[in-house]
């Protein structure tokens, strides 16, 4: 097997707080705290995890939109962990960002034809070239050539995206981090996009890291999902068997909460108690413990639990559901 598109070791992200208030005192928000992962050339991998769990930042990060304060990133073989701007600069267009909001995202006093070559002519093509990669880029999206002299406004919001995916594909990237994509689309807007991404990934072999928060989303796209809690990784593992044997109790409330139409496949719901724990004083010990309906051990209060192998190709981190270590062996702390 080839070596990994993208190899993530041990990343950590902070980000410093000042109080609000008078003689308040400020704090260090731990976003991504020791995330590891790996993408396989042309994989999809899916994050999934409440809001404020640190999967845009870990996302960011690994485009270095931000940078980290520890921890390594490889990609395509070459570790990015420290380059400066000017050196990052070459891989830029290997390495795309497709946003939550396209409307957002897009210049409301440029055309999407503009937009879209924007990344081109940074890229040295004259006029007559990115006229024609923006054509093949709006036929690739399904949309139409004469969209290119339309502004943003214009078009809904599945249209939108779809310009935002264009965009991101003219500079002829390798990899993507799509941030949400379409959680502010309607249902039925979602699965076209959906399925335009899964037609393009397999057309253009594309590698991609898809963030949401909702398993079901990201159940058709992925061949593999890492759950993601309070800046840590709770379970990773392939699709298929995620879903038919999570182990997280935190993966369980999730995958509760996705919609079955067949009442014959209905699961009991986990319903979790309280909110999110603060980022800024996150629990000891194993970080969703609060919240867990079955931590019932010193552990769980007093250790983080490691990322332990429960099956093949599946890890995850629960003193109470996963082996032992002297079972399986540690894969990561």
């Amino acid at each position: 097997m080839s070596d990994p598109l993208l190899e993530v070791t041990d990343l950590v992200k902070t980000y410093a707080v000042s109080g609000g208030g008078f003689r308040s005192k400020g704090g260090l928000v731990r976003a991504v705290d020791g995330v590891s992962l790996t993408i396989e050339r042309g994989e999809t991998l899916g994050l999934v995890g409440e809001s404020g769990c640190g999967k845009s930042t870990l996302g960011r990060a690994i485009l270095r939109l931000e940078d980290p304060d520890r921890g390594t990133i490889r990609f395509d073989g070459q570790d990015i962990t420290n380059l400066s701007t000017k050196e990052m600069r070459p891989l830029r267009a290997k390495m795309q960002l497709i946003f939550q909001d396209p409307f957002s995202s897009l210049d409301p006093r440029t055309t999407v034809g503009g937009s879209i070559a924007e990344g081109l002519r940074v890229q040295g093509l004259d006029p007559d070239q990115r006229a024609k990669r923006v054509n093949e880029m709006l036929e690739l999206v399904g949309l139409e050539s004469y969209h290119a002299r339309r502004f943003p406004h214009e078009f809904s919001g599945g249209q939108r995206q779809r310009v935002g995916i264009a965009r991101a594909l003219a500079v002829n990237p390798s990899f993507l981090v799509l941030d949400e994509p379409v959680s502010a689309l309607d249902v039925s807007i979602q699965s076209q996009i959906l399925n335009l991404l899964k037609d393009l990934q397999v057309e253009l072999g594309l590698t991609m890291l898809f963030i949401a928060h909702n398993l079901g989303v990201v159940e058709h796209l992925c061949d593999r999902i890492s759950v993601m809690y309070l800046g840590r990784i709770a379970e990773t593992s392939s699709r298929n068997d995620l879903f038919d044997s999570c182990v997280h109790p935190y993966t369980q409330a999730l995958m509760s909460a996705i919609p079955v139409l067949d009442p014959t496949r209905r699961k009991d719901r986990v319903i979790l108690e309280g909110d999110v724990p603060s980022p800024l004083n996150p629990p000891s010990g194993c970080r969703f413990h609060p919240r867990c309906p079955v931590a019932n051990t010193t552990s769980c209060v007093s250790e983080q639990p490691p990322l332990v192998s429960v099956g093949s190709a599946h890890e995850a981190a629960c003193h109470v559901r996963a082996p032992k270590e002297a079972d399986w062996g540690r894969v990561r702390t």
